[in-house]
């Protein structure tokens, strides 16, 4: 391992107001110590209840769907890993993003399922969600992107942003991030 400058990735971080970072394999009991953790650094931040909440919520939908991906996909604790960060933009918003490895195909998937939801406005949203609650839900199939990334959607107050960066080593599987603003 390179040795790290931790006083220049505290810059870093200082810089970019980011007031939690996580990078590494994700189970249901550090999703809970994290939020708890993330609860605590929004109410020292001052943060209003309504916007703590949806930041709560946000992290909480992305790293669950993050860790029920990765657990049906059988992926090892390296492929495994979720990559996580809260922080406050220039305007004092906060900046959620959350991300891992997927298979191509989902990857290419999600990212069209997001670029089809960020360009509706706040009523194409409102009846997005609407109509994904009525869809009834087949047990033993699988879902994904479906109620909860609208939801996301709609709490975002900027059109939510993911992106798929190309991993080295291999066409199978490429890195997914979704990037949500309160």
């Amino acid at each position: 391992m390179s040795e790290i400058d931790l006083f220049s990735l505290r810059r870093q971080f200082n810089e970019d107001h980011i007031l939690l970072c996580f990078n590494g394999p994700i189970s249901r009991s550090l999703i809970e110590e994290i939020g708890n953790a993330l609860r605590n650094y929004l109410e020292a931040d001052n943060a209003l209840p309504g916007a703590a909440m949806d930041v709560f919520g946000i992290y909480i939908e992305l790293t669950q769907n993050i860790r029920h991906y990765v657990t049906r996909m059988g992926y090892d604790e390296r492929d495994g890993s979720a990559t996580v960060i809260v922080a406050r933009n220039g305007a004092g918003r906060y900046v959620i993003m959350a991300g891992n490895m997927v298979e191509r195909e989902d990857g290419e998937l999600l990212r069209n399922r997001v670029e089809e939801l960020a360009a509706m406005d706040k009523a194409e949203l409102k009846a997005a969600y609407k109509a994904q609650l009525r869809k009834p839900r087949d047990e033993g199939v699988l879902s994904g992107a479906g109620l909860g990334l609208v939801d996301v959607a709609r709490k975002s107050l900027e059109p939510l942003c993911a992106r798929i960066s190309p991993v080295n080593g291999g066409d199978d599987r490429v890195f997914f991030s979704l990037r949500a603003v309160i």
